[in-house]
């Protein structure tokens, strides 16, 4: 029986572009939020977004031979998150390569009249794919939210099933006027830097980002080689349930949440009392965190150590997920739990342990969870394994 490991991971932010100065900038209380003026004839308002001059002098510099015009802004960022990972690790005919997205390159489709090429999400994955040089069929995961939390899933379900030995996985997305556009419709944009779970949280702060995770699987009894000897991660359990509530509104009850949350520590072999930490999805609005709130109760996790990192990076959409993943393994890494930044009072009508400063703490479990659109939701347990 194999056992699924991630071994390497990389993350393109507002705040850095790559997993260091992205750490040391959380540790620091940094956020990546701030006013921008995104769409003409609309008021600047709260997002996450990365320096489109910088982005460009960084791709230059990683990728010289490269015409800058060959990419969209958003391709640019997953190259400069995939590159890395592909330096460390080879490429073969068993390999993976899948990638998240909920809108991929949107914005091309601004003023146009038919469909430019690299529109469709199959389109964008195989142009990824062929610049490294994947041999196998690009997978594309695009469901909603949940999306970055359902790329790691279908990465370790594929590789046990034998399909594959490993995985690339990166998952990205960027601001457009055509998401901005649809949150304002549901009025849930918020008025500042958003408060997860805090009683006077109004509303998201809309984010980018693009994040990579390589996966590989060993049988029990070959042993577990790391990237660099340093660190891995295996995935223990995942789920994904749709409550089919509501086209954009979470249940009330939190049932979908719950039986994910459930199903993937059945299938990991833990229990509530084991999981040191919880990387929730905390998206500041109304009904999202009181959604949360309620299935954690549920399973009982109320008292586990929890935050959200929405008001550092913004909701990334099809990036939240693993990059949120991401920061939850140097959490562990570092010994470190991050704050829920700028959560003061609970808002909710149950309880959490919601973490209010940087605090040193032993992490062995993780618990990630993802809600979204359309009533889905997921979950994934993480063990830190020796290093």
């Amino acid at each position: 029986m194999k056992e699924i490991y991630i071994t390497d991971y990389n993350c393109v932010t507002p705040l850095g572009f790559d997993v260091f100065s992205n750490w040391d900038a959380l540790l620091e209380g940094k956020s990546g939020v701030s006013l921008h003026k995104i769409v003409e004839n609309h008021e600047p308002f709260y997002a996450s977004k990365i320096n489109s001059e910088k982005l460009e002098e960084e791709f230059t510099t990683n990728f010289k031979s490269v015409q800058n015009n060959n990419f969209t802004r958003l391709e640019k960022m997953f190259l400069l998150s995939l590159q890395p990972l592909v330096e460390r690790h080879q490429i073969t005919e068993e390999t993976a390569f899948i990638l998240s997205t909920t809108k991929g390159n949107i914005s091309l489709l601004k003023n146009k009249n038919t469909l430019p090429e690299g529109v469709f999400l199959s389109d964008l994955a195989q142009k990824i794919a062929d610049f490294f040089g994947f041999k196998t069929k690009p997978i594309v995961v695009s469901n909603a939210c949940v999306s970055g939390v359902m790329a790691l899933a279908v990465a370790k379900n594929m590789i046990l099933s034998g399909k594959y030995n490993d995985a690339f996985v990166i998952a990205g997305d960027e601001i457009s006027e055509f998401v901005i556009s649809g949150f304002n419709s549901f009025q849930a944009i918020g008025s500042g830097i958003c408060k997860p779970y805090d009683k006077t949280r109004d509303g998201i702060n809309l984010g980018e980002a693009a994040a990579a995770v390589y996966i590989t699987g060993y049988r029990s009894d070959e042993g577990k080689t790391l990237q660099n000897g340093k660190f891995s991660f295996k995935i223990l359990g995942d789920s994904a349930i749709n409550d089919a509530n509501h086209i954009s509104g979470p249940s009330r009850t939190g049932d979908g949440l719950y039986t994910s949350i459930k199903n993937a520590m059945t299938e990991a072999q833990v229990t509530a009392e084991q999981i040191n930490f919880i990387s929730a999805h905390g998206t500041a609005t109304i009904y999202n965190d009181e959604m949360e709130a309620i299935a954690f109760n549920r399973a009982e996790l109320q008292n586990i150590p929890l935050h959200s990192l929405k008001a550092y990076y913004g909701h990334c959409l099809g990036a939240s997920g693993l990059l949120e993943t991401i920061i939850s393994m140097e959490s562990a890494l570092h010994k470190t739990l991050l704050p829920s930044k700028n959560f003061e009072d609970i808002g909710t009508s149950q309880s959490l342990n919601i973490i209010k400063e940087n605090q040193p703490a032993e992490i062995r479990y993780i618990l990630k969870t993802a809600s979204g659109f359309g009533g889905c939701n997921a979950a994934v347990v993480l063990e830190k394994c020796k290093e």
